[in-house]
């Protein structure tokens, strides 16, 4: 029997089952809804076909009112928007369920990029014994961020995961009975999460999800690539920034970041335990019984005694379980060896850490938290820092950075900020006396903009007695111009003997960070892929000229705006100029429940980075190289990209219009995570302090996107209308990373909806500027669908299409409503005298539809 199309399956294992259990949810007998489900489906018709008539979120509220509500007060009204918004977010949620069910239906789990392709590719290639070398130095780490984009409470977490695998055995009484849960439970949080509690819910996917599917994939590649020998590579690896994450959060303290590191360490062994039970039930031979029942007693006191001590060492539990294997080896036929084999993986893969915890702050906080150290110093021990060392040249503090050592106590200063810095520094030593080394073991310099940045970074850790820091200081390159200066940054250091020296310690690697989302933010699509890919380039070549492997970390969000979209394509479309030993990327929000959140598209995606890194290292190697020819084409495009986008971003109506006509503000009111929406405590919003995710979530809560397409249709209609088409229509269809990069921008305008917004092109302040919008919208779209040959926007991925446009359908109404909000909002602050409690509801309103667009998106934040 022939497998249906991707298309086909899509169809018959989501969209149908979706009309089917929705029809079931929406007749449930909710508390005070009688009506809601009926009306719902109503309210959707008149609002598309409202849209289509032209007409604004106010006239077809009005008209839905005045049809269907007879007569209905304000009250009644905002009632039953609010009872409409709850029954989206659970619309929203039985989507998610019925996709994460059909996930390995409409997805080929055994194709193209999978490990078993890759497999059979070498094979068939003979490229066996460059697989293996390439396996053996490669690494893919996602590192989980708790960036503010993941609104799903853990109740309502563990509903999906039920009724994920209700769906998948369509036992339609267990789903009604979920949905009648999901109906009666609470979607919203009444306080802001603080950043422990937020730890612990990224926890859940470490333990239901990436130690298994993590356990598996190296397994099946010990077994079927590696002969059965052991990979002695971490091929996979796990980090974590909630706790560590002390960038623009005041509520990360040190208290939290070791209780974390405890909870991360605590967490494995209870894996390794619950693990180690199962395996009793099966060694129960001669020789072995006695050594499984006395580490799964070690491992029972670690994870739950209180004391927080650990009664086994790392070393000692792996050398017993070499020990119990080479006794079954030896005396019992191998019996359950597959399973023994699976656990000393896991062990070999997670340690005693599970994931690494990062440590991150801004250079700016470093700065003043470095002239407060001095200052003390000059004051109390003036060897080490001369008088003058303000007035000093960037070459001469080198010099003093390079030798100066100390023995801070971080409690003789006054300022919090200095204080909780350098424990910040001094919590890595003791989280990897308890975790090990790759507990704690990176520290991460966001905003990073000179080599001196990352010198007193390193001497902050040497004057916390740390001669010889075991931590990799890695800088976070964003702007536009940081980019450009990256490596010039980086020889500065290599040519430092001191921080020579250290990166000898540290194998001669050195990671750097890139930043998509400030960089997309600061210089617009083109310019920030674009000067990041170079970046890559010359940071190789710079490596490469010290003797220094370069290992990229990609700060990635969830939409093409912020890096997300098909990265896999963008890994494997990199040429031979730039590093790629390890594909590093941040996962955040709600990208981490679409992408990695089941098993199924855990392994899925994991093995789609995999299979990026052999695809460039192994299968074409060398063949991804961009000409001179391509690269003049690209530099062009991203200047007149970033032209086109700085002219938008000087509008004088750009931040006005943030402020006034879009959700920008009400993210702060959301409760979804604990860090504050900008850096600043400032009442004006300036634009450097704003973040990327309130800032890409905002025009994407809009239905604009503005983030993933400005600039691009203006670039490309400059070679059309100077007839020079063919060369960007060559490039696009030789480059895979030119492709990648505009199908991500694609997907962008997918989910992108003008007739929302259109009324905004007769208001009188920024009528002009939504039109300069909607200009470039057209304006890409256009020569986005001439470029790709194409009829409609993502035609070569029909499922993705199709998934997009029924997510979009069911929160029509959501996005409707949060505009007719913002619209009474406006209307009744320009009342002689406001109903303030009335602006409130209203406001509640907006920052309620914020969740179910968002989630519904999957990835839009």
């Amino acid at each position: 029997m022939y497998t249906l199309p991707k298309i086909e399956r899509f169809n018959q294992d989501v969209l149908s089952k979706y009309h089917i259990y929705n029809s079931v949810f929406i007749t449930l007998p909710f508390d005070s809804i009688d009506n809601t489900g009926v009306l719902l489906p109503l309210f959707t018709d008149v609002c598309d076909t409202g849209f289509k008539k032209q007409e604004t979120p106010k006239e077809i509220v009005d008209f839905f009112a005045k049809r269907y509500l007879h007569s209905a007060s304000e009250t009644e009204k905002i009632d039953l928007m609010f009872r409409f918004i709850q029954y989206i977010e659970r619309q929203i949620v039985l989507f998610d369920a019925i996709e994460d069910a059909a996930f390995p239906v409409v997805n080929n789990m055994e194709g193209r990029g999978s490990l078993r392709d890759i497999k059979e590719k070498s094979e068939a290639k003979e490229k066996e014994e460059e697989l293996i070398d390439f396996l053996e130095n490669f690494n893919v780490r996602t590192v989980l961020t708790a960036h503010p984009t993941q609104f799903y409470p853990g109740a309502v977490l563990g509903i999906i995961n039920d009724l994920t695998d209700a769906i998948r055995k369509n036992n339609l009484l267990d789903i009604k009975q979920l949905l009648a849960q999901l109906g009666k439970t609470p979607f919203i949080q009444n306080e802001k999460p603080n950043p422990f509690d937020e730890a612990v819910s990224l926890i859940w996917y470490l333990e239901n999800v990436f130690y298994k599917t993590s356990g598996d994939m190296v397994h099946y590649l010990q077994k079927n690539i590696f002969n059965g020998n052991s990979i002695k590579n971490p091929l996979i690896k796990l980090g974590f920034w909630p706790g560590g994450d002390r960038d623009g959060n005041p509520f990360v303290t040190t208290e939290i970041t070791l209780k974390v590191a405890e909870r991360l360490r605590t967490s494995i062994l209870k894996c390794y335990y619950i693990e180690m039970r199962n395996l009793k039930r099966k060694l129960t031979f001669s020789g072995v019984d006695v050594l499984v029942s006395e580490l799964e007693h070690k491992l029972y006191r670690s994870v739950f005694y209180s004391t927080g001590d650990i009664f086994i060492t790392l070393d000692e539990f792996k050398s017993q379980l070499k020990k119990i294997k080479q006794i079954i080896i030896d005396q019992h036929q191998s019996l359950y060896l597959d399973e023994l084999d699976s656990l000393l993986i896991k062990v070999n893969l997670f340690g005693f850490h599970f994931a690494s915890l990062d440590i991150r702050q801004n250079s700016k906080i470093h700065d003043a938290v470095f002239n407060d150290v001095v200052e003390f110093y000059l004051n109390s021990n003036p060897a080490v820092f001369p008088e003058n060392y303000f007035e000093l040249s960037e070459e001469e503090k080198f010099t003093v950075l390079s030798n100066a050592k100390g023995d801070l106590d971080p409690n003789v200063f006054n300022n919090e900020m200095t204080k909780s810095t350098i424990e910040s520094i001094q919590s890595i030593k003791k989280i990897q006396e308890k975790n090990g080394e790759f507990g704690a073991n990176r520290y991460i310099i966001s905003n990073n903009e000179s080599a001196l940045n990352v010198m007193e970074t390193f001497a902050l850790f040497r004057l916390s007695n740390w001669e010889n820091p075991s931590v990799d200081i890695i800088p976070l390159f964003e702007s536009v111009d940081d980019l450009q200066n990256a490596h010039a940054i980086m020889e500065k250091l290599y040519t430092n003997p001191a921080y020579a020296k250290h990166l000898v310690n540290r194998n001669n690697k050195q990671t750097i960070m890139l930043g998509f989302s400030d960089g997309t933010k600061d210089g617009g699509y083109l310019m920030a892929n674009w000067s990041i890919y170079k970046a890559k380039e010359e940071l190789t070549e710079i490596s490469r000229k010290y003797g220094i492997k370069a290992i990229f970390f990609d700060g990635r969000g969830g939409p093409p705006a912020r890096g997300g979209g098909k990265t896999h394509k963008f890994y494997a479309s990199l040429g031979p100029n730039i590093e790629n030993n390890e594909i590093q990327v941040t996962v955040q929000g709600q990208t981490i429940s679409s992408n990695f959140g089941t098993l199924d598209s855990c392994r899925y995606n994991l093995e789609n980075l995999l299979s990026a890194g052999v695809t460039n290292q192994v299968f074409s190697k060398g063949q991804n190289e961009l000409s001179t020819n391509e690269k003049d084409i690209l530099n062009q495009l991203a200047e007149l990209g970033y032209e086109k986008y700085l002219s938008f971003k000087n509008h004088p109506k750009f931040i006005p219009y943030l402020e006034q006509m879009s959700t920008l503000k009400y993210y702060a009111k959301t409760n979804i995570g604990s860090r504050p929406s900008k850096r600043s405590k400032s009442e004006s919003l300036d634009f450097a302090d704003l973040r990327a995710i309130p800032f890409v979530g905002s025009w994407s809560q809009l239905k604009q996107n503005v983030p993933g397409f400005f600039g691009v249709g203006s670039a490309l209609k400059h070679f059309e209308d100077t007839d020079q088409w063919n060369k960007v229509q060559n490039l696009y269809d030789n480059s895979l990373f030119f492709k990648t990069l505009l199908e991500n921008s694609m997907m962008s305008l997918a989910k992108s909806f003008f007739p929302l917004t259109a009324y905004m092109k007769k208001d009188p302040e920024f009528g002009v500027f939504w039109q300069i919008i909607y200009d470039e919208f057209l304006e890409t779209k256009r020569l986005l669908l001439k470029i790709a040959g194409h009829k409609e926007l993502m035609e070569n991925y029909p499922d993705g299409k199709a998934s997009i446009q029924i997510r979009e359908r069911i929160v029509l109404p959501l996005l409707t409503i949060q505009q007719y909000a913002l619209l009474r909002i406006n209307e009744i602050n320009k009342e002689k005298n406001p109903d303030i409690d009335l602006i409130k509801v209203y406001e509640k309103i907006v920052t309620r539809s914020l969740f179910g667009n968002t989630n519904a998106s999957r990835n839009s934040a």
